[in-house]
């Protein structure tokens, strides 16, 4: 990682195609480094210019005197693959290529962008791009702007990382705006070498960086990608990133056989990634904005060291001088995973000692609109001191006898104090403007708007619960991976890729799951017999390659209790799924013994390219496309991940024993998630599968599998 630093700190640069005509992009970017006050060497590479703004230009980067750390490219692909070649020979330590016309165009600019990057690993050179807008590091000691974005960023201790180069030009004028800074500003174009990830390893070791904010349209690395993020934001030195991903609703869910298929896609990969890997997703730049500004707050520690400020529980104190913001604030608090705190008898005295009559001593705290920074201080002070308080949110109106600015420096009194983050909302522009400046001056996070800060305090909640989660003992299984294996090759091998039935629970039986005694009935009398042999009552579903939502089929009959019946339903049975689909093969009528009752869930996979099986969990039964209330994770998951998964859905309060309701045996379906993460991963040819229903029964009970639909390919 340590081979970046020539890219973003070198001591000396070569601009290859920098040119004299203004409007060009090799001019700009040249222009660009010379006003944005590059402390290092210069040089511009101009074949036919003997000077490109007052600087000598050189033919050739072999031509120049004195070293050269980093190259930036602006050429055509075929003259920058020669230009490649020279910086080698010349002996450059970094390359960024800010001209298109490579991998996105195909062809022969994919053939040369792969030579390129071919000559430079062999040689042990990085580089960005091609078909960025180039990389920005605004520390005094480089002032680097070697990109084709005409302004220089105010330098922070925020990085910012984006896959598309026009946006980074638009991000930065919005930073500028909001008196945003940035340690490093990367547009990473092709990835054609430098990808994300080698950049999120680089950041998190730089010590300028507290922040990664990323723009990201694709990802190429899968669990290789999650286990390093979640390093970096884990551990004693972890570093939070944010992320915003584009096409969220555009490419949904492929044609699909199973229930996983159709409820999972691309997005659900990429939340599944971010959850994974400890990232914080926004859903907007300007939610990005907002997030960034909240973790960069920090506080000075009396030995002197910087600590993140990030609240420790979800309890929040909200001081206002208006009541309308108040009730804002508390509806987005409350849909941002946090609850208003409710006060000590100290603190409530104490505010009644500073507040008029008319004022709301209970959470949210309404200070009245003639509220002075006196008033503001002691309110606030009272709160943040309250042991049942994790954090405040102050929110300011503009009235006449508003002191914004005083206000503000109240505010920073008081934050100065507390271990406890501290964010504020000064409604409006004009009048309320010194105020927010100073508290950006300060590096203290300051929105326009209730519902910003409450969304940002919930990203704070939320990572703390990822900085503190539990880690719980792994779970040690003794699959039967053997039997798995030939039950998988007899079926390729007499062509079934649909399994349902006696296959498809034997195979899941391979794999610890608890599955009934069935057995496949083709004709009357052999229902009869099994339903005998396995005991009234039994289940009576529809088998069929053709047919793999049976109940669609109405193939399913529960609770068949004689024998007269079994014969009945077995003819209703066919008669249905013959009128469904009539060129359906129909294999038989499994007959299955009646599970004990449970709740009903659903667990599957589906399997990507890249990035490999898809694991799903969530209501299941037929309510599981009605609600949708599922999540996803990438294979391999372990308890710790199956755990969280459980936890995350909105039914999890049925399954913990809502108003009633027995406890369902929650250990249980953890220990089966991480079966079928195993049995995805051991076999390959399972490419997509459901087990729905799965029963789940009380505590300690154990499931039961009632039926499955696992697809086979090569």
């Amino acid at each position: 990682m340590r081979s970046l630093d020539a890219i973003f700190s070198p001591k000396s640069v070569a601009v290859i195609g920098a040119s004299i005509t203004p409007g060009k992009v090799g001019h700009d970017v040249f222009a660009n480094i010379l006003k944005g006050g590059y402390k290092g060497t210069l040089y511009p590479i101009n074949l036919n210019a003997k000077f490109v703004l007052n600087a000598k230009a050189y033919s050739s980067i072999t031509d120049v005197p004195g070293d050269v750390d980093l190259a930036i490219v602006i050429l055509s692909p075929r003259i920058a693959l020669k230009a490649v070649e020279e910086s080698l020979e010349k002996g450059v330590k970094g390359i960024v290529i800010i001209s298109a016309g490579f991998r996105e165009v195909g062809g022969e600019g994919l053939e040369i962008e792969n030579r390129i990057v071919s000559i430079c690993k062999k040689a042990g050179v990085r580089v960005i791009g091609p078909n960025c807008l180039g990389v920005i590091n605004p520390i005094s000691s480089v002032s680097l702007n070697a990109s084709f974005a005409a302004r220089m960023p105010a330098y922070g201790n925020i990085s910012f990382i984006s896959q598309s180069g026009a946006l980074c030009t638009a991000v930065l004028d919005f930073a500028a705006d909001r008196d945003f800074g940035f340690s490093k500003f990367i547009s990473i174009g092709n990835k054609a070498d430098v990808d994300e990830l080698d950049l999120l390893r680089y950041l998190h070791d730089d010590p300028n960086t507290r922040v990664i904010m990323i723009y990201l349209e694709e990802l190429r690395r899968g669990h290789e990608f999650i286990e390093a993020v979640k390093e970096i934001t884990s551990g004693y030195k972890s570093t939070p990133v944010l992320a915003i991903k584009s096409g969220r609703t555009s490419a949904g869910a492929r044609a699909a056989a199973s229930h996983t298929g159709s409820l999972s896609g691309s997005e659900a990969i990429y939340d599944a990634i971010f959850k994974q890997a400890g990232i914080i997703r926004a859903d907007s730049i300007d939610e990005l904005f907002d997030f960034a500004n909240a973790f960069a707050y920090k506080s000075e520690t009396a030995l002197g060291k910087i600590r993140r400020k990030i609240p420790t529980g979800n309890r929040v104190a909200i001081v206002t001088n208006a009541g309308g913001p108040g009730i804002l604030a508390t509806d987005m608090t409350m849909s941002s995973g946090l609850k208003l705190a409710k006060f000590q008898e100290e603190t409530i005295k104490a505010l009644a000692s500073h507040l008029p009559l008319t004022a709301n001593l209970h959470n949210p705290v309404d200070i009245i609109g003639d509220a002075t920074q006196d008033r503001y201080e002691n309110a606030l002070t009272a709160v943040i001191n309250d042991k049942g308080v994790d954090g405040a949110l102050v929110i300011l109106t503009p009235q006449s006898m508003t002191n914004a600015l005083g206000t503000a420096q109240a505010i920073v009194r008081v934050a100065r104090r507390s271990h406890k983050p501290i964010l504020c909302c000064f409604m409006g522009v004009i009048d309320v403007s010194s105020g927010v400046k100073f508290l950006q001056e300060h590096g203290y996070p300051v929105y326009k708007f209730p519902e910003n800060a409450a969304k940002a305090f919930g990203a704070l909640y939320g990572y703390f619960k990822w900085l503190n989660r539990q880690h719980l003992a792994r779970f040690e299984f003794e699959h039967n991976k053997e039997r798995a294996v030939r039950i998988i090759k007899n079926c390729l091998v007499s062509g079934k890729t649909h399994l349902g039935g006696p296959d498809g629970m034997d195979l899941l039986e391979c794999y610890g799951f608890n599955v009934l005694p069935a057995k496949l009935a083709k004709n009357e009398d052999e229902v009869v017999d099994i339903a005998k042999s396995i005991t009234f009552p039994v289940a009576m579903k529809i088998v069929s390659p053709q047919i793999l939502h049976k109940s669609d089929a109405g193939g399913v009959a529960l609770g068949i209790e004689t024998e007269e019946d079994a014969k009945k339903t077995f003819n209703e049975i066919i008669d249905k799924a013959v009128k469904f689909n009539s060129d359906a093969l129909i294999d038989g009528v499994l007959v299955q013994k009646m599970g004990e009752p449970g709740d009903e869930i659903i667990l599957g996979m589906n399997r990507y390219p890249v990035f490999g099986p898809l694991l799903m969990f969530g209501l299941g039964g037929i309510f599981v496309e009605v609600f949708r209330d599922v999540v996803f994770r990438l294979a391999p998951t372990g308890r710790n991940e199956a755990r969280r998964m459980i936890k995350s859905i909105k039914g999890y309060s049925l399954l913990k024993g809502f108003r009633g309701r027995p406890k369902a045996d929650i250990e249980a379906i953890e220990k089966l998630v991480v079966s079928l993460s195993d049995m995805v991963i051991n076999h390959p040819e399972i490419t997509e599968m459901d087990i729905n229903p799965l029963l789940v029964h009380g505590e300690g009970k154990g499931a039961t599998v009632a039926d499955c639909r696992i697809i086979l390919g090569k």
